[in-house]
């Protein structure tokens, strides 16, 4: 079995535990650009076994297993081996590795999925890696070391297994914006990622229900060098892929950009309204029509 379709977007990735049919069907079934089936913390210990065989299952029935993916145990578990074994036959588009510690992390997956990518006939190296990079006090000091480590599609953070590891008994101010710890930990992914030239996406909203809020986060991230999100319910992926989708206004922007730079090959500086535009505009106007598949 083979799993070769290009992963096209990484705007919103919708958690679905393992061991619920109904939810795993709702999330593939969803707008979400990707389905993040859990073996983690949303299966309880006793449940685990069931939901390995239950995400198996799931994925043999699907056609688009690259838009399909699987959060493992980690490493340090002793879990995250059962849990290949048991779903890589099935060829899953991705995996997402909790509590990374670093790209040796990664490289210690990547092993373990040759493995078995050889034993069940799946090709080599097409499923890829998403790490959580900020879950662990350890992990913080290791965001940068991503670069270069096989698979790796995208890197996003956590605040909820920080705050144990740290011993914080909050995580945002009274404005409801994160402390700086948790600042720090976006920051340090954002960075991480940028350094790996992979996409950095920001991790969960907690408050489903408030999806105005959600929305304006979003957008914010985005701005902020983000190119995703994850999500806990469907309700939160439309709002998801609209802060993520460059708007008409941008794209506009961008094309004429673009143009102006055409116009004049070999600049390093352009004008255009006003301003004076130069190279890292024109990089970034070109990731903005990347992002709009115009």
């Amino acid at each position: 079995m083979s799993n070769t379709t290009p992963q096209a977007k990484m705007r919103s990735w919708l958690f679905a535990p393992g061991d619920s049919l109904k939810k795993m069907t709702k999330a593939s079934e969803s707008a979400a650009d990707i389905a993040l089936l859990d073996l983690e913390d949303a299966v309880m210990p006793d449940n685990k076994p069931l939901a390995r065989q239950m995400v198996r299952d799931f994925l043999a029935e699907r056609e688009d297993k690259h838009r399909i993916w699987v959060r493992i145990n980690p490493l340090s578990s002793g879990l995250a081996e059962h849990d290949l074994d048991a779903i890589i036959e099935a060829a899953p588009g991705g995996i997402m590795l909790p509590k990374a510690e670093g790209g040796h992390d990664v490289e210690a997956l990547h092993a373990l999925l040759n493995e078995r990518e050889a034993g069940f006939g799946v090709t080599r190296g097409s499923i890829k890696v998403i790490p959580l990079v900020t879950e662990t006090a350890a992990a913080m000091f290791t965001t940068g070391t991503y670069a270069g480590t096989p698979r790796l599609a995208a890197m996003t953070w956590g605040a909820e297994d920080l705050s144990a590891a740290i011993g914080a008994q909050e995580q945002r101010g009274p404005d409801g914006e994160y402390s700086h710890t948790f600042e720090l930990a976006r920051s340090l992914c954002l960075l991480g990622a940028a350094k790996a030239g992979v996409a950095p996406i920001e991790t969960v909203q907690p408050e489903f229900r408030d999806l105005e809020k959600l929305a304006e986060r979003a957008l914010r991230v985005r701005r902020q060098g983000f190119r995703g999100m994850l999500a806990i319910h469907p309700a939160q992926v439309d709002p998801i892929n609209t802060a993520f989708t460059p708007s008409a206004d941008e794209i506009a922007h961008a094309k004429a950009i673009v143009q102006a730079f055409a116009d004049n090959p070999g600049a390093g500086a352009v004008a255009l309204n006003g301003n004076m535009l130069d190279r890292p505009h024109l990089a970034l106007a070109e990731r903005i029509l990347a992002e709009s598949d115009e």
